[in-house]
């Protein structure tokens, strides 16, 4: 069976992503097993060194599953089969390791949708994706709300 890994941070553009993965599989009648991955950035020395590595370890498990837990209710809501994967690290290279690791055929990312030259100097998380992957990566736009037209006083009157 196909298997789609999607970026989960816990945004409303990661939430985008996982619209777009469900689309996929209810509308395109696509059979696959959505792999909702989080990454969780490693603890600092101080972290390390006053809490323990067992103590860290577990509170970043449970962020990532507070995290992952907007993304489960789309999908169980949508019943589209799913798993979740939390990893430690960097999260391009994390996220690229998991996608290997759980031998998913494609990988979802929301994007902030900063192009150009502000976003090579931001070091873009989904450009690293499209670079580092070794699967092919769909990078999903967030779609802002468009506003309602205002009413002319005119029309207001009228009725």
């Amino acid at each position: 069976m196909f298997r789609i890994m999607i970026a989960v941070d816990g945004s409303e553009l990661a939430l985008d992503a996982v619209r777009h993965g469900i689309a996929l599989v209810r509308r395109g009648g696509l059979q696959a097993t959505l792999v909702l991955g989080h990454v969780q950035e490693e603890a600092s020395l101080i972290e390390l060194a006053t809490r323990g590595a067992d103590m860290v370890a577990a509170a970043s498990v449970e962020a990532g599953q507070d995290l992952l837990a907007p993304a489960v209710a789309l999908v169980d809501a949508a019943g589209v089969p799913y798993e979740t994967e939390i990893g430690l690290g960097s999260v391009a290279a994390t996220l690229v390791d998991m996608v290997e690791r759980c031998g998913c055929d494609a990988l979802i990312v929301g994007a902030r949708g900063m192009g150009g030259l502000r976003g090579a100097w931001l070091g873009s998380v989904s450009q690293d994706l499209v670079r580092l992957s070794p699967v092919p990566v769909t990078v999903v736009k967030h779609a802002e709300p468009q506003e309602l037209p205002e009413e002319d006083e005119d029309d207001e009157e009228a009725a």
